[in-house]
């Protein structure tokens, strides 16, 4: 017994998509021509400056919150320990920055990394005032919606889901003391 491959009625053979040849251009096309201009070395530092400073900044922030000890962590530990990781690689890329070329040059979507810059220190400075719920659930809804473009479904779902298991890791495993405004 023979099948015969059906196709629409208002398909010709030559309207098929083609997708052998579709993958072949996909695969030779130059990633470099997607790419923003290359900055060179001053891109390089003032990138490292920056995240020297942020990570400077949520070292001081999170220090504020208190770090606790190591059997009977703070609330500030874990974001102190990254922000120092943060300020020491800065530095790192502060130094050895200076003989690389392949940094890029800012262009309208360096902004979106400011803006994400920008939501954590909000999240850092309403942490206290009204605890980790509401803060997290609205970075992941910047992040996932406005900044990655994600569809309201997945933004939601994502955003709920993550606190909900960052709040039972840091709350209920790691038995950290995080401000925050339920209690099961």
């Amino acid at each position: 017994m023979t099948t015969v491959t059906e196709r629409p009625e208002h398909q010709t053979p030559s309207e098929q998509p083609d997708i052998p040849a579709e993958l072949r251009a996909e695969v030779a096309r130059d990633p470099a021509d997607e790419r923003p201009p290359a900055g060179g070395p001053p891109y390089q530092i003032i990138s490292a400056v920056l995240v020297l400073a942020l990570g400077v900044g949520a070292a001081v922030l999170s220090y504020g919150y208190g770090l606790g000890s190591l059997r009977r962590p703070g609330p500030g530990l874990w974001p102190f320990a990254v922000s120092i990781v943060i300020a020491v690689l800065a530095v790192v890329l502060l130094v050895v920055g200076r003989t690389l070329d392949d940094a890029e040059k800012f262009t309208g979507a360096s902004y979106l990394v400011l803006i994400g810059a920008a939501t954590f220190v909000g999240l850092g400075l309403l942490l206290p005032t009204i605890g980790f719920e509401i803060p997290a659930v609205l970075l992941g809804i910047v992040w996932l919606r406005f900044l990655g473009g994600e569809t309201w479904r997945s933004t939601i779902v994502i955003s709920l889901c993550t606190t909900a298991g960052f709040y039972l890791l840091f709350l209920y495993a790691l038995k950290i003391p995080l401000p925050h405004l339920l209690a099961f």
